[in-house]
Order: C-alpha cells, then sequence, then structure tokens
C-alpha cells in the first residue's frame, strides 16, 4: 500500500469537481472495517471512478466515510457500492436525500466486522479459531507423532495427512484474507492484504509446483494474520469507543409536553419551541430555556464542571447534560443535530481531516517504506543463496516473511489514533480542540496571552466591601445606596442593588431621581437628599476626604475597616482607603447626605478563584511567559495581573491593538496562545499561534473562531489541555518511534534467519499495531484534576 498524502481523513476532490460555491449533497458512510490508512486508500480508489462525486474523506481511526456529490450525476447507491466494491460493508447511512440517520443501510453478503455480537464472536473469530484447531492438529501430525502417510498427490507431490490439515488450515482462516488481497488487487493497492495473499499463495505455489513444502508456512501465515486482524479490530474499536461515548450522551426519546398531558417520542421529532419535561436523574435531550422547575445539573459532559450547576426558570441547558434531583420543564432552542454536543461531536470528528505534521511525515516515509521492503524482499529472494549461502527455500521464506512486514500499518496508524484518543479525552474534560495540528501547537506554546474581563476575571461586577462611616452600619449604607442606585442603569449600581437584595435590605422611598453625568446620581430618601458617585462628587459638597472617621463596634474598629483605621484612628479617603482600594482594581462609591458621609462601597469585576493556580501551573508546565491584554485602565490592570500571578500587562488597548500585541509576542516567543471570549477577541485569536475561547458552550461563534474552545468558565482547563497535549505529543513520537524501529529491525535480521514467519506477523504487524492503540489510549485517563508534572 502507498498511502496518499491526505489519508487519514484529508478531503479530496476528483479532478472534475464542479464548484464549491455549490455544495451538492453530502452522505456519511458507516464503514467500520475500514480502520487502517490502507484500508482507507482501497476506499479512496474506489471512490475516485465514481462520476458527479465532488469530494470525499475517509477517517479510519473512527471507521467513517464523507462523501459530498452532484445528485444530477450520481446517487447514493453508486457511492455505497463503490464503497463496498473495495472490499468494505456499509453498515450505517446518514444524510443525503433518502438517509436521515444511521443504521438504515442492510449489510452486505460476506462482510463482517463483529457487529452487535463483538470482535472475539464474529465469523472470522469462529473461521480463525478452526482453523487454528486445523493447524495444531497438522503440527502434531508433523513433528510429534510418527506416522505421517499420505493421503494424495498433486502434480506428482506427495501430500501427506499434515499438509492435508495445513491446507485445510490455509482454506478455512485465509478466505477473508485471499478475498481482501482481491479487492487490493483490484483497487490498485500494495497494502498488507494483497502482500499477505501473495505470501499465502507463493508458499502454496511453492510447494506444489517446486516440492518444497511450505504448507506449513501458509497456514501458520493464514492463521496468526487472521489472529493480528482481529486484536487490531478489537483495539481500533477500544479506540473508537471514546468518541462514541461521546455520541452516546445524548438520549434517543424525549418526553414532550402536549397540552396537559405528555407524550414520548424520538428526538429527532421535537422541534423548536416545544417543551420537554425531564425528571431527576433523566438525560437533558435537547439544549433549551428552563420555563418551569428547578434543579441542579450535571453539565460534566459539555462543560467538564464538577459540580452540579443549578439552573431555575431563563437558565439555558444544554443536551447530554444530567438532571441531578428536581423537575424541569425545558423549551427546546436547537433541533436534533444542531445543539452543543452535536456540535461538538461533528467538530471532533471533522478535526481529523487536519493533519499534524507528524501526520504527513509519517505518510510521506510510507509511500517510500513499502516499495523499498518489496524491493528488499526480491533481492533477498535472489541474492542471499549466493551472498550468504542460503538454501533456495530459506531465501523464499524470508522473503515472505519481508512481505508480511512490508506494510507500514503500524506506524501509519500511530499518529491518528494518539490524536483521536487525545481529542475525545478533552473533550470528555470540556475541552474542544479543532483539529490535531492545534493540540501538537498547544504543546510548543512558550507565551500564553489573556484577555482581562470574562477571562480572568468574570466578567461580572459585584460588591466587595462595604465600609460604614459615622455611625452607620453595613446596613445603613446598602439601604441608601441601593435606593439611590435602584434607578440607575449603570452596571454598579446593578451590582450595588444585587448586594442589598442578598442581604434582605429593607426598601426606602425615593422621589426626584436625577443622574449627575460622569460623576454619580442623586435623589431623594425618605424626604432626604442622598448622593451616590465618585470621591469628586463629595468633594465638589465641600467635604474632607482625608479625615473621616470609621464605625467601631465596642471601640474597636470592624473587620473590613481595620487595617486602614489603626494607623491614624480615622479614614484618610483621599490618600490612603481610596488609594488603596483601587490599588486592588476596585471602583470606590461614596454614599452620603450634603452633610453627612454615611459610607464607602467598593465595587470589582472578580478575579475567578481559579485563575491564579491556572497561571502557576502553566508556568510550572513550561510556558516561560504570560501577558495580559487589556483595554482597561493601567491601574485596575495591574491589581489584578498582580493577583493572578501574569508576568507583564498591556493595558488600555483597541481590538486592533490586540492584534499587533499579538503579533510582537509572536516574534519574541514564535509560539502564543491567546485565551478570550471568543467573539470580541477574534481577531487576537486568530493572530496567535492557538486561539482559545473562554466558556464556548452553545455560543456558535466561539466554537467557529476558536482553535480550542474551553466549554465551561474554568481556566483551570487551559494548562489541563497544555498538558494533555504535552503528553500527546509525547506518545505520537514514541508510537512513531517504536514502530519504526521494530519494522527496520526485524528487516534486516530477516535474511540472517533469525526472524520467522510467526514473530513477523504477531510482532511486526499485530504486536505493533495493539502496543501502539494501547499507548494511545493512555491519554483518555488523564483529567482535568492531575497535577502538573
Amino acid at each position: 500500500m502507498t498511502p496518499s498524502e491526505d489519508r487519514g481523513g484529508a478531503e479530496r476532490a476528483p479532478a472534475d469537481a464542479d464548484s464549491p460555491n455549490d455544495a451538492g449533497v453530502t452522505l456519511k458512510l458507516t464503514v467500520p472495517s475500514m480502520d487502517c490508512a490502507s484500508c482507507a486508500g482501497k476506499v479512496e480508489n474506489g471512490l475516485s471512478g465514481v462520476p458527479g462525486l465532488r469530494s470525499y474523506e475517509t477517517h479510519p481511526t473512527t471507521g467513517r466515510v464523507v462523501a459530498t456529490f452532484d445528485p444530477a450525476d450520481a446517487d447514493e447507491d453508486e457511492i455505497i457500492a463503490a464503497v463496498e466494491g473495495a472490499g468494505y460493508e456499509v453498515v450505517g447511512v446518514e444524510g443525503g436525500r433518502d438517509h436521515e440517520s444511521s443504521g438504515d443501510h442492510d449489510e452486505a453478503e460476506g462482510h463482517d466486522h463483529g457487529g452487535e455480537t463483538g470482535v472475539w464472536r464474529s465469523t472470522r473469530a469462529k473461521k480463525t479459531a478452526a482453523s487454528g484447531v486445523l493447524l495444531a492438529i497438522g503440527l502434531v501430525f508433523e513433528f510429534l507423532v510418527a506416522s505421517n502417510p499420505q493421503v494424495a498427490a498433486v502434480l506428482g507431490e506427495p501430500i501427506h495427512l499434515a499438509d492435508a490439515l495445513f491446507l485445510f488450515a490455509v482454506a478455512v482462516g485465509g478466505q477473508e484474507i485471499v478475498r481482501n488481497g482481491y479487492y487490493s488487487a483490484r483497487n490498485y493497492s500494495l497494502d498488507i492484504d494483497f502482500l499477505m495473499t501473495l505470501a499465502i499463495t507463493g508458499a502454496l505455489a511453492a510447494s506444489v509446483g517446486f516440492g518444497e513444502s511450505l504448507y506449513f508456512e501458509a497456514a501458520t501465515l493464514a492463521v496468526l494474520f487472521s489472529v493480528a486482524e482481529l486484536l487490531e479490530r478489537a483495539s481500533m474499536d477500544r479506540a473508537r469507543s471514546s468518541l462514541q461515548e461521546l455520541m452516546d450522551l445524548s438520549p434517543d426519546e424525549a418526553t414532550v409536553k402536549r397540552g396537559d398531558t405528555t407524550e414520548t417520542v424520538p428526538v429527532e421529532a421535537v422541534e423548536v419551541g416545544d417543551v420537554v419535561v425531564v425528571r431527576p436523574g433523566e438525560k437533558i435531550p435537547m439544549d433549551g430555556t428552563v420555563v418551569e422547575g428547578g434543579s441542579a445539573v450535571n453539565q460534566a459532559p459539555i462543560t467538564g464542571e464538577s459540580v452540579p450547576v443549578d439552573k431555575t426558570e431563563g437558565d439555558e441547558v444544554y443536551a447530554g447534560t444530567i438532571n441531578e434531583e428536581g423537575y424541569l420543564e425545558i423549551e427546546v432552542t436547537s433541533a436534533a443535530g444542531e445543539d452543543t454536543l452535536s456540535r461538538v461531536v461533528d467538530l471532533i470528528e471533522d478535526a481529523q481531516s487536519e493533519q499534524t505534521e507528524r501526520e504527513q511525515f509519517v505518510e510521506r516515509f510510507a509511500a517510500y517504506y513499502t516499495p523499498a521492503v518489496v524491493a528488499f524482499a526480491v533481492l533477498v529472494v535472489l541474492g542471499s543463496p549466493f551472498v550468504l549461502g542460503t538454501s533456495w527455500t530459506d531465501a523464499f521464506v524470508n522473503g515472505l516473511t519481508l512481505l508480511v512486514l512490508a506494510c507500514p500499518c503500524a506506524f501509519v496508524i500511530s499518529t491518528p489514533v494518539s490524536v483521536v484518543s487525545g481529542l475525545t479525552s478533552a473533550a470528555k474534560n470540556g475541552v474542544l480542540v479543532k483539529g490535531g495540528a492545534h493540540l501538537e501547537a498547544v504543546a510548543d506554546v512558550d507565551a500564553v496571552a489573556f484577555d482581562k474581563t470574562g477571562t480572568l476575571t468574570k466578567g461580572e461586577l459585584t460588591v466587595t466591601d462595604v465600609i460604614p462611616i459615622g455611625g452607620n452600619t453595613e446596613e445603613d449604607v446598602l439601604r441608601c445606596a441601593r435606593g439611590l442606585e435602584r434607578r440607575s442603569e449603570h452596571p454598579i449600581g446593578d451590582a450595588i442593588v444585587e448586594r442589598a437584595d442578598e442581604e434582605a435590605v429593607a426598601r426606602n422611598d425615593i422621589t426626584d431621581f436625577q443622574s449627575i453625568t460622569g460623576k454619580g446620581v442623586r435623589a431623594d430618601l425618605d424626604g432626604t437628599r442622598h448622593y451616590a458617585g465618585k470621591p469628586g462628587l463629595f468633594e465638589e459638597l465641600g467635604f474632607d476626604l482625608s479625615h473621616v472617621h470609621a464605625t467601631t463596634d465596642g471601640g474597636v474598629v470592624t473587620r473590613t475597616t481595620q487595617e486602614l483605621c489603626e494607623r491614624h484612628n480615622c479614614l484618610d479617603l483621599l490618600s490612603d482607603a481610596v488609594p488603596a482600594l483601587q490599588s486592588e482594581g476596585k471602583t470606590v462609591v461614596l454614599v452620603g447626605t450634603a452633610d453627612e458621609l454615611e459610607g464607602v462601597i467598593a465595587v470589582a469585576d472578580e478575579v475567578r478563584p481559579e485563575a491564579a493556580r491556572a497561571v502557576e501551573r502553566l508556568h510550572e508546565q513550561g510556558v516561560e511567559h504570560t501577558v495580559m491584554l487589556t483595554g482597561d485602565n493601567e491601574r485596575t490592570a495591574r491589581a489584578i495581573a498582580d493577583q493572578v500571578g501574569i508576568d507583564d500587562v498591556r493595558a488600555e488597548l483597541l481590538p486592533e491593538e490586540k492584534v499587533a500585541a499579538v503579533e510582537d509576542i509572536v516574534d519574541k516567543y514564535e509560539t502564543v496562545a491567546m485565551v478570550g471570549d471568543g467573539i470580541n477577541d477574534a481577531p487576537a485569536m486568530a493572530t496567535a499561534t492557538v486561539g482559545v475561547a473562554m466558556g464556548a458552550a452553545g455560543t456558535d461563534t466561539a466554537l467557529e473562531t476558536a482553535d480550542i474552545a474551553l466549554m465551561g468558565d474554568d481556566l483551570s482547563r487551559l494548562p489541563y489541555i497544555h498538558m494533555l497535549a504535552d503528553r500527546a505529543n509525547a506518545v505520537i513520537r514514541q508510537n512513531v518511534g517504536a514502530s519504526l524501529a521494530v519494522k527496520a529491525g526485524l528487516a534486516l535480521a530477516v535474511p540472517f534467519g533469525y526472524v520467522p514467519i510467526w514473530l513477523a506477523v504477531l510482532a511486526g504487524d499485530a504486536g505493533m499495531t495493539v502496543a501502539v492503540t494501547g499507548n494511545a489510549m493512555r491519554l483518555s485517563r488523564i483529567t482535568a484534576d492531575e497535577p502538573a508534572e
């Protein structure tokens, strides 16, 4: 097999493809037996001859074929026939004009991938077992029993009982091999099936035509290669199961409210605007908004959050999440197949079409590897009797052994199976990676640039400090402040009102409200004129802000103001308290009347509690430089950076200046990740090596613009994906290196008689394929809570 450079998911377009503006009809085929690059090559060769086919993609790591065609020139049946003509069963069809869901295509005769019964109960497994029994009995008569009578003769060559048993073993266990070899030859694919067919038939021909008695070798090839194929299939099924787990998260049925009754229907029948009922313990079937009820919802499948999130009326929920305890009625906002979970699955599948640099290298190498080893096999057969003094029989067997080693399946599959394992592991931990290239790149990131608002901070203003003055209490200050801010439309006012509501502060009557532009607000509260605003407003009212007494409790300054007051027994608001609060990135609001200053309220966009630890872990993992890019003022930005541990701050930036800042960082550090909200920061994220969007669940723009999307508002996922990417790259290096080393070592040892056929099959083919897949699956066990190395 000579893999094309776009194998493993890359899109190919026939030469006569029409304009890309006319998309045509897209068909998605489930082809589970297409599980390696050589399999994909045969399918691609088969599809290349279908007229009207605009483009096609093969995904052997997930067993999917995606084909886009012109319905005027081709139809589904032709495309399915082309795939099955390459020797691979189509067990499911999605899309197209006649197929809406998978599983509606009849199984083709003669194809058996295991199905519901599993690989080890499939027809091929049973035939392999029978073939193995015949081989074992043959070995008994060949080597352990004195009597091995002749039972027949072919072309004058005797066939003994052991030989006959070996032939029966080939006939039973080699059917699938020869059949696949036929399809390989028909599709001009120099793959393992063709090479094994050539080796088996060559051994039989030499036995019958030249009296070399290689029946045992032929039987060994048939049995061990069938076992190898079953091992590879089982191993690949394990790799595919991680993505299937995501697909299975969403339920197949939904309980829809119809008037005063409910009806259980398939999710495909639920429409936008329908109200679905979700009881405790059930999965939420569709994206939607809660219209009645309340509950804690486990969003881990989508956002990776370990703690259930409380949901009440008006809150958004996602398909595939789990209703933990309460009753919910949800108005559906996304059709089946268009919900957040479906988009995540689709994006992961599409991610395979973007190959990493390592994949491209391996496939270029494989294009030369197979012909080179086949040529080496011919050279060994013809030359070793003269150079090494090997017998012609041994030279021929060595040549057959090299044919077994000529297929590069193990190291071709080593990279994509690692990428798929990494992508699906990330998705289950609340991180969507849009392609293997991005996973590869994020491991090499040397600098991380953060947006401030909504990324390092929560993006919502909250009251952080309430400092009562002149004998007032916190409740007094909040009551006056809420009365003043209740009619304000400023976010600071909203934060103060929310805090007062949380404290259940009593309301007062408000009249004559007026906003003082750029300074604050004023109004009459219970008949008395009050003010709330910047310190400058109260200086204009004649207050001496350098000498204000704080409220005490039994002669002891209250905890909130103790540190500020104990130095002077008073508050110097102008040079001490206000700058101290502002240095923490907080906005200060004073509250009082024209005659009395009643209190100080500090409001801030709170830093995410996990932000500092996330930045610390990134540094521990080898990230050299972190920088904040923000449009906020320098003082606030530096206060947040100091709290979080950011190395550098670039403040008061316009969007285009953020792009220039990222370009400057890229010039200095080469590989840079930009973390933002996925919308306002899209240009900067696009400029960076890797763009990372925060809180992308349910946000179409964030999912589309980012290379990596943190589905929940959790910065701890950032060091997790950096760690996962680093380990994925290490696994890929291990897989590729080990595969090449084992193949090369075995091939070089063959001419000297050190590698029997069984070792070439089990170690060089099956062993390495199972090993690289198993090594790749280790990535699925990495979680976001795992400590940094």
